[in-house]
């Protein structure tokens, strides 16, 4: 069986201490989950209402999706990193977490090892586990914005199959600059280790790092992006890989028997979403308002020990100065301060009993008023 993915378990934590809560009582802070707060576009809600309106058939789709919404993928690549894409190469998946084990199965085979820095996104190690690989951690720190270095793969012997990267990341937000993300590609394709790009947080980083796309270095590089995040879709389950050729019909029979296609009025949704700029740029600079708040707040409640905030809409915030035990912390700060969080166990098994990570995508109001619930829960 496959181990939990804790944030999961907080949601519904969370969820049981809001329903709980007396009349007139403070509102629950959630800062446990990546979701936006602020929901799909209104050009792409618009779009799903003149579907439905029209009952246009809404039948299967091919396996990589509409060929529409494939072109229009391949144009945000010309248009946001400069590069020329086949839409031959995109594959619309269910989500990114429908994205990787179609990318994993495809690149590996069983008994394969697959590097990736810890702290990490959970279900990466936690599916290839599943599907009887085997991740491979990379502890890395401050000293390395919590990413991985040439250097720590170089160490590795054997080297492994595969990497995972993902800038920005979560769940401490750091970003790899171009020049890394190039050498650490052009590394993996000299050495036949297969890159899988995380990429699901394009869009939101804050100009201390620039983003730049593996696809821009590396022929065999897999990228895997998603709608949920800068286009706030996470209920829509829409994402994409941007495969490497000799990927294409492999991961093409397996979408075929796993999923068959992603839902068609999500993907029509995806595709007016990516002309919506305006109304995501405002979201976006919601969630900036958000992180200077927290930013400037969290130390005063003593939390001082923060990964740069280089992009996505996390903070992972080190607590050892009132716990080892993030999963005990979480779950006390939930019920005295009314704030759910992250316990770092979910992303780090070995360290993250010494860190928190706090989202900071829900309502601006919430993240505004967090700083000061916590300095009066904990005396600050």
């Amino acid at each position: 069986m496959a181990p939990p993915f804790l944030v999961m378990d907080v949601i519904t934590a969370a969820n049981a201490r809001a329903a709980a809560l007396p009349p007139g009582a403070p509102a629950i802070l959630r800062m446990e989950v990546g979701q936006p707060a602020t929901g799909a576009p209104a050009g792409a809600v618009a779009a799903a209402v003149a579907a439905l309106g029209a009952r246009a058939p809404m039948g299967y789709t091919e396996a990589f999706g509409l060929p529409s919404l494939r072109a229009r993928i391949a144009r945000h690549y010309a248009e946001n990193y400069s590069l020329t894409v086949d839409p031959a190469r995109i594959a619309v998946t269910v989500g990114a977490s429908g994205a990787f084990p179609l990318a994993f199965l495809a690149a590996f085979d069983r008994g394969d090892r697959v590097a990736m820095a810890a702290p990490f996104y959970p279900p990466y190690a936690n599916i290839l586990t599943a599907l009887g690989m085997q991740p491979v951690l990379l502890e890395c720190g401050p000293e390395s914005r919590f990413q991985p270095t040439l250097a720590m793969l170089e160490a590795l012997d054997p080297l492994p199959d595969g990497l995972v990267v993902a800038s920005p990341c979560n769940p401490a937000g750091t970003m790899l600059t171009p020049d890394e993300l190039s050498a650490i590609a052009h590394w993996c394709h000299d050495k036949g280790v297969r890159l899988i790009s995380d990429e699901i947080y394009h869009g939101l980083s804050w100009g201390m790092v620039a983003e730049s796309s593996a696809a821009a270095f590396s022929p065999s590089a897999v990228v895997v992006n998603s709608f949920s995040k800068y286009w706030s879709m996470t209920g829509w389950r829409v994402g994409w890989l941007l495969l490497p050729e000799d990927l294409v019909r492999p991961v093409e029979c397996l979408a075929q028997n796993m999923f068959i296609s992603a839902p068609h009025i999500a993907q029509l949704v995806a595709e007016a979403a990516m002309d919506c700029t305006p109304e995501l740029e405002a979201n976006k600079a919601r969630y900036a308002a958000s992180r200077a708040a927290l930013l400037e707040g969290l130390p005063r409640a003593g939390f001082t020990d923060i990964a740069a905030a280089d992009g996505a809409f996390y903070l992972w915030c080190e607590i050892s100065w009132l716990s080892n035990d993030s999963l005990a912390f979480a779950a006390t700060m939930l019920q005295a301060a009314g704030i759910a969080a992250t316990p770092g166990v979910d992303f780090d098994p070995g360290r993250g009993g010494r860190y928190l990570r706090f989202s900071y995508c829900g309502a601006p109001e919430d993240m505004a008023a967090a700083p000061g619930r916590l300095q009066a829960w904990l005396g600050r």
